[in-house]
């Protein structure tokens, strides 16, 4: 019995570790998007119609150099974070070259793509335009799982700028590079065909608002510090 009751306790510590792992912040705490994002365009409406035709302008591109890039960035893995961001950074960025770098991103992706978006996806659940337009994507594979996931506001891109905005801060001189790279991954969402223009244009701007959050948080300024200053060694 007590064997049992001490699986279960140690089942529990590693179930609260391993979500700890995931996020620096607490739902309650990354921005509440319902409150300050609006409904995505109405059908018919004027900015509904810009997203058609961003729309049919992403297809055009999917089997240019940018649509590559456009399907590099569905992954959203660390991993493929850092490279795809390496060169925006002038610096590789990988898991043995900077582990410190990765330790920062891997924790803190999700704050933006996941808890800082979650709210309004769920609130409008919006069609996402392949699904809408009944027609493939440029990256087959994940149709099915996104399918009936909101559209509204756009994940990827919320990911893409606080990314951005991170290394920037450890590495300033890079800072236009990189926040032109963070927001080139977003766009590649509506160019592969899994949300709508307006989608990452909101996503966008909740992956803005997701540093301020963090940077009130001790463990991500802990973990910031021990970035820079591998940046610097690094650097040397």
């Amino acid at each position: 019995m007590k064997k049992s009751i001490s699986f279960i306790a140690f089942l529990f510590l590693a179930i609260v570790a391993y979500g700890q792992s995931n996020h620096y912040l607490t739902k309650e705490e990354a921005p509440l998007d319902t409150t300050f994002m609006g409904p995505p365009p109405a059908f018919g409406s004027l900015l509904f119609e810009q997203d058609f035709h961003m729309y049919q302008y992403g297809k055009t591109l999917r089997k240019t150099e940018r649509g590559q890039q456009a399907i590099k960035d569905a992954n959203t893995s660390t991993a493929n974070i850092l490279e795809v961001f390496s060169e925006a950074f002038g610096m590789e960025l990988s898991k043995e070259k900077t582990p410190e770098i990765y330790a920062l991103i891997n924790r803190m992706k999700e704050d933006a793509g996941s808890y800082a978006t979650r709210c309004t996806k769920n609130l409008y659940k919006r069609m996402r335009p392949y699904a809408l337009y009944n027609e493939p994507t440029a990256v087959p594979e994940a149709e099915e799982s996104l399918r009936n996931n909101g559209s509204y506001v756009s994940g990827h891109s919320a990911i893409g700028t606080a990314v951005a905005m991170v290394l920037a801060t450890i590495n300033p001189e890079r800072q236009n590079e990189l926040y032109k790279r963070g927001l080139d991954f977003g766009e590649s969402r509506w160019i592969v065909g899994f949300h709508h223009y307006s989608d990452v244009k909101a996503g966008q701007m909740v992956g803005a608002l997701v540093l301020p959050a963090l940077l009130n948080n001790a463990e991500f300024r802990e973990q910031l510090f021990k970035a820079k200053a591998e940046f610097e060694r690094l650097k040397e």
